[in-house]
């Protein structure tokens, strides 16, 4: 029996809900009409907004989210084609026609947000007692956060025309370069996702050849890759300095409404526990391998007597809709639509999309997952992970397709409390020491990987970015460079080689985007202390949450966390997010 045959009848996901097919009559009608509709709306509207009433503003807003929301269901449709199987040129031709196409209709909304920006304050606010209008109000401020950094007309213009083949383009080469890449592994050809599984494999011969392969395949590319890292870090300090950016992350940090202060305490929170946490833990875990010192391709390894069984898919939906549900029932029916409404592609293909995500694509749709489901403890973890965001972005719909999306750090908190309740339901399970030790292990490095993996990641970054505004990076220093945070951040008892000096080429984050990493460990210390406080609460805590996800992007973060009695903009938040990893070493110390 195949590998894949062992785990069970595997999802691959439904388009049809939002396009019964790439060359449907459908799409191609609707297309048409997006384009009619937005030309109409900038003759009605283009010029004009200040002169409009309340009512007559809010009935605008709601026009222009009606074309919206179905440019973002085609855009939508687009992507998740070209994920599944991004080695096919058909559906790169079919994605890109698709943007192509939008963005050229959007060009012609484009007034529509520049407009609004130069509306005066107190004249928005008087416009504001119409219902229809005041209803936007979230949306509006978010809009308008970017008013210090909107730009002439023109040059507005100019930059949304080009996106399509500048940065979109060096994304899409970057997409289709590691999608074709093929791994040596043992005489077998192997995909980018089936080679990084490798890197956790039970026998550590697997892993050091794997970890070879990665390397020797990344070092022959890396070139390409570090023209591709080059040229965007370049094009986004171009954008940057126009708009009048202080520094690279801050345009992502206005993007989820968190202040620079506030990531800068959480990176410096990390850093500063990186001895307390992940330096500790992997000298413990060198320990249990019999030395001093782990060779990086051990890192992610199972533990030496951990029983590493492959978990069929039924039972990882029955293990993750379970804990779900011990939280809260309402909270597993809405997970429980995504595995009987075919909302989730699961199995590993050659072209797929590697990694994992959950799109949110438009209200009037829904959700959808892609996993590259191999049957390990670690995907079970994601499958509650992107779970959660698919629960968070069906219950934030409501609030409409403007006022759904959730900022980037808050978004990471759906999914990461979804692992942290599938972990918790998992432990309270196991009552053998070797298999606890095993779960407490693979959870504390799923936590190391979310909080200080990320940051590492971060400091690349802004390093890489800064450095950048003086020259071009040769691939020799963005080795070095990722050499120094891997070093500091997962401390002496991890030993590398030069193989590893490019593995920074493969992290898709950097490419598609930039500085989004940090909200990885934001989420995840926030989750901390929220379950902590979830451990400490009477009734009432799984509503509560709950009406936090369906607020969508509505509320900011301190408003979210208020109810709570949590408040990211205390130092002291951050350290006590970071004691529960700590906490959790503790106790594998006393188990070993």
């Amino acid at each position: 029996m195949s590998e894949a045959a062992a785990l069970g009848a595997l999802p691959q996901w439904d388009l049809s809900d939002l396009y019964p097919a790439a060359d449907s009559n459908e799409l191609a009608a609707d297309l048409d009409r997006m384009e009619t509709d937005a030309a109409a709306f900038a003759e009605r509207c283009k010029g004009k907004l200040g002169e409009l009433d309340g009512e007559a503003l809010g009935g605008a807003i709601a026009e222009y989210e009606r074309i919206d929301e179905a440019m973002s269901r085609a855009g939508s449709y687009a992507q998740l084609v070209y994920s599944g199987d991004q080695s096919d040129p058909k559906n790169g031709k079919f994605y890109q026609g698709v943007f192509e196409r939008l963005n050229a209709i959007s060009i012609k909304l484009l007034f529509f947000t520049l407009e609004l920006n130069k509306l005066d304050d107190d004249r928005l606010e008087t416009l504001m007692e119409a219902p229809a209008l005041a209803r936007y109000r979230p949306w509006l401020r978010d809009v308008r956060a970017m008013r210090p950094h909107q730009l002439d007309d023109e040059i507005e213009r100019v930059l949304h025309e080009k996106y399509v083949v500048g940065r979109a383009a060096w994304v899409r080469l970057f997409d289709e370069t590691m999608a074709g890449l093929r791994f040596d592994f043992r005489g077998r050809k192997l995909t980018e996702a089936e080679i990084l599984s490798l890197m956790s494999d039970t026998d550590g011969a697997k892993r050091k050849d794997a970890a070879q392969s990665l390397g020797d395949v990344l070092a022959s590319n890396v070139k390409t890759l570090a023209l591709i890292t080059n040229t965007l870090a370049k094009d986004k300090e171009i954008e940057d300095g126009w708009r009048k950016f202080p520094r690279g992350d801050s345009s992502r940090n206005l993007a989820n409404f968190v202040e620079d202060e506030v990531v800068d305490a959480l990176s410096a929170a990390v850093r500063d526990a990186y001895p307390a946490l992940s330096h500790r833990y992997y000298a413990l875990k060198a320990k249990w391998f019999g030395g001093d010192r782990l060779d990086y391709w051990d890192r992610n390894a199972p533990l030496p007597d951990a029983d590493e069984r492959q978990i069929k898919w039924d039972e990882a939906r029955e293990t993750v809709l379970g804990a779900y549900g011990d939280f809260s029932p309402d909270m597993a029916a809405v997970g429980k639509r995504f595995f009987d409404n075919n909302w989730i592609d699961a199995p590993v293909r050659p072209g797929k999309s590697s990694g994992a995500f959950a799109h949110p694509t438009v209200p009037s749709a829904h959700p959808y997952l892609l996993l590259n489901y191999q049957g390990k403890t670690r995907d079970v973890m994601t499958l509650a992970h992107e779970l959660g965001h698919g629960v968070h972005q069906v219950l934030a719909a409501d609030q409409g397709h403007l006022m759904a999306d959730t900022p980037l750090t808050l978004a990471e908190t759906a999914s990461v409390f979804g692992e942290m309740l599938t972990f918790q339901a998992m432990l309270r399970k196991t009552e053998d020491v070797k298999a606890r030790r095993a779960m407490l292990a693979g959870k504390v490095e799923d936590m190391l990987n979310t909080v200080v993996r990320q940051i590492a990641f971060y400091e690349f970054e802004k390093r890489v970015h800064a450095e950048r505004r003086e020259g071009e990076l040769m691939p020799e220093r963005l080795g070095e460079i990722w050499m120094d945070v891997q070093v500091e951040s997962l401390g002496p008892a991890l030993r590398f080689d030069d193989n590893y000096r490019t593995f920074w080429g493969y992290i898709p984050h950097f490419i598609h985007s930039p500085f989004y990493v940090y909200a990885y460990a934001f989420g995840d210390c926030l989750v901390n202390s929220l379950y902590a406080a979830y451990e400490k609460a009477d009734e009432g805590f799984a509503e509560r949450y709950l009406d936090m996800l369906r607020a969508g992007g509505t509320l900011r973060h301190k408003e979210l966390l208020a109810p709570f009695g949590l408040d990211a903009g205390d130092p002291a938040f951050w350290g006590g997010g970071l004691s529960v990893v700590a906490r959790l070493i503790d106790e594998l110390e006393a188990i070993s």
